[in-house]
Formats: structure tokens, sequence, C-alpha cells
């Protein structure tokens, strides 16, 4: 859907009205969902309000499409049913024999796909060091790399890659740059100003923000022929986010601002605590100014660095499975930008071959009492070391 943007008012405020849209019929300030698979033709037999078919479009989803085109500052956005089938969308998208680079950090499940199913569709992937920018200009080949796919701040070293550094470097090769921004979350970076020609989103996460739905997003700053070839993926392939789980990730949307601010600010507090604890032998977030890339997040993080961190337990794996089997507030599970904490062992999730150190414990800060969550951590870590 193409952005409806407004400069009239902030994006929080949009964001928080959902674009403004009300139900037409009963003046409802929240617009009905749309459930309908199939729509009447003209007498003359054409579509005069757009709609055709279910499987490719529905007004719920176009609503919440708007929302998110509007905090990227996007031509369009897509949703679709999960933040895979967004991501995979872009890469069926190119052609075979087209170059990737990719990051060697970075989503396990995208980066697993990337590492076995892209051969068959006869893409070639490189992955690099995104953090280093000359390492991104070695790796770009002119007229042949067609994507360069970046995750920032990436998950779950948050380590930090320069987009617009990176975005020259792609563009002058002639290729485009795709920014899974799903931890900065658009109220914190938006890649598309800073030169990204796409941005995706897990928006399952904090877009979202309540754990109950599974969904992704898309949006370009351009409607190009590879934007046309996206939604024609979607379109094809059947990943539309159905329209009860569009409503609720509007739903989400309304309080986007609030919950990752929140969420970022604990972050932040927990970052600098457990920096100076003796059962902790590193602290991994993008806003300790001991971050190596600390300045550039400043820069393209403006207001706050994102609601996730991971810390590094002495005393190896066996140390840190333990913290995380002695805590009772913060929830041992998967995902993360949800309004509860969740605290994870990646390397264990992740498995063989996984960048992940294995006294790694991966955080997800919510919007409780920062107190409460120090203090459960703490003593975690205090019994895993006897």
């Amino acid at each position: 859907m193409s952005s409806n943007k407004s400069p009239r008012w902030s994006k929080r405020t949009l964001s928080a009205q959902a674009m403004g849209h009300t139900d037409p019929v009963t003046n409802a300030v929240v617009s009905p969902i749309h459930v309908a698979t199939t729509y009447l033709r003209d007498p003359d037999n054409q579509y005069s309000t757009g709609y055709v078919y279910g499987r490719p479009d529905n007004a719920t989803v176009r609503e919440a499409e708007g929302v998110i085109a509007m905090w990227e500052e996007a031509d369009a956005a897509l949703v679709f049913s999960s933040g895979m089938s967004a991501a995979t969308a872009v890469f069926l998208a190119l052609a075979p024999g087209d170059h990737v680079v990719a990051p060697t950090v970075m989503y396990w499940a995208l980066r697993n796909w990337l590492l076995t199913d892209a051969k068959h569709w006869g893409l070639v992937i490189d992955f690099v060091d995104t953090s280093d920018v000359d390492a991104v200009r070695n790796a770009v080949q002119p007229n042949r790399t067609k994507l360069v796919w970046l995750e920032t701040p990436s998950n779950p070293l948050w380590s930090i890659s320069d987009i617009a550094a990176i975005a020259k470097i792609a563009h002058a090769a002639g290729a485009k740059v795709a920014v899974d921004s799903t931890v900065a979350t658009p109220v914190f970076t938006r890649p598309l100003t800073l030169g990204a020609d796409i941005v995706m989103h897990a928006a399952t996460k904090s877009l979202n923000g309540h754990s109950d739905v599974i969904a992704g997003a898309l949006a370009t700053a351009k409607q190009d022929a590879l934007w046309a070839r996206i939604v024609a993926n979607r379109r094809n392939l059947g990943a539309i986010l159905g329209p009860f789980e569009a409503f609720l990730l509007i739903r989400g949307m309304r309080t986007l601002d609030l919950r990752v601010r929140a969420a970022a600010a604990n972050a932040a507090d927990l970052a600098q605590r457990f920096s100076n604890h003796a059962h902790v032998s590193a602290v991994l977030y993008p806003g300790l100014k001991t971050h190596p890339g600390h300045d550039i997040a400043a820069r393209q993080m403006q207001g706050g660095f994102g609601g996730m961190l991971s810390i590094r337990v002495r005393g190896g794996e066996a140390s840190a499975v333990a913290t995380a089997a002695g805590v009772g507030l913060w929830k041992r599970a998967t995902s993360l930008g949800g309004v509860e904490s969740l605290i994870e062992h990646r390397a264990s999730i992740e498995g063989a071959g996984s960048p992940c150190p294995p006294d790694l414990l991966r955080l997800s800060a919510g919007i409780e009492d920062v107190e409460d969550l120090f203090a459960d951590l703490d003593q975690a870590l205090r019994r895993a070391h006897g």
C-alpha cells in the first residue's frame, strides 16, 4: 500500500490513531475487521473499489501497511504472514545467478535459509562482517551484486552496520540495499532516510509488541521493478497476513512509540548495571560508549538504542544456562520486542555453526519495573555461581 504521509502531525500521534481511520458506517473510532475473501464486480464487470480477491489484498491489511509506510517514510509497504515470508520475498524477487552480500551475524532462521535453500533459487551468497565497511566494499561486485542485506543492530551480538556508507557502496555497484530493522524499530532508525532501498521488520516483535501475532513487513523507498516482483511474490505465494492478525498489528502499533521507548530505557539501565557485575564478563549493547559500533549507532539511531542486549556470563556455558534456569520474572522464551522481558541461551537454540558464544544470554527488555528486572537476574547470576 502507498504511504499516507501527513506533515501536520507527529509519527507518534498518527500511529496512536492508526492514521485517523474510523468506521464510516458507525463512526467507531476503531476500524472494523474486513474478513471477506471475494468482492462484487460492477455491472460492467470491473472492480471500482479496487478489491478483487482476498489473497492479494485486504482493507484491514492496507490499514496496517499505511501505518508502517508512515513510520518508515516509505513510498509503499506490504505486510506478510511472517517475518521470514517478508524477508524471503525480497530474495525470491532476484534472478538466478544474482550475487548477494549478507551479514555473518544475523537472524538465525534467515541465515540458515540463505545457507541451505537460497542455492536452489540460483542465488550466490557471500557472508561478511557488515559492521566493517571495508569488508562490504571488498565483497560487493560491480554489475553482479544485486542486493546487500543488512541487519542492524544484528541479532544476537548487536553489532552495528553503517547504513548510509554501505548504501553508497552498493548503489555505486548497481545493487540495492535492504535492512532488517526489527530491533531498531522505526522509532529509532528509518533506514530509507539513510539511503536504503527496502526496510524489513519481523512485525511479530516490537511493531506488534504483545507476543500474540506472527507477521512481517517490508517498506520501500520507491515502487520500482524489484518492488513489483515482491508484490507479485506475496500475491502468487499467498503470503499475505490474515485480517484479524492485521487488526491486532494495528492495535499494537498504536502504542509503538511508548512501548519501544520504555523498553529501550530499561535495556540501557540494565546494560549499565550489568557492565559492572561480578558474574558478567561483557555486556553487548550499542548504547554503551564502550561498544565498538556506538558512534555509528548514535548517528543513525535517533533517541534510543533499542530494547535488546546480551550478557556474557562468567563461568561459561554451564553458568549461563544455570542463570537462565534461575530467573523468576524473566521468561525463558524465544522472540523479542514484547511487553514482557525474555531471556534465552541462544547458542543452544541456534545449534552447530552458530556465531553466538556459548556463554551468552540474549535479553529482550520489556516494560516492567527495571528494579524488578535487575533484582531477578542478579539473584539468578549469584545462585548460578554458588
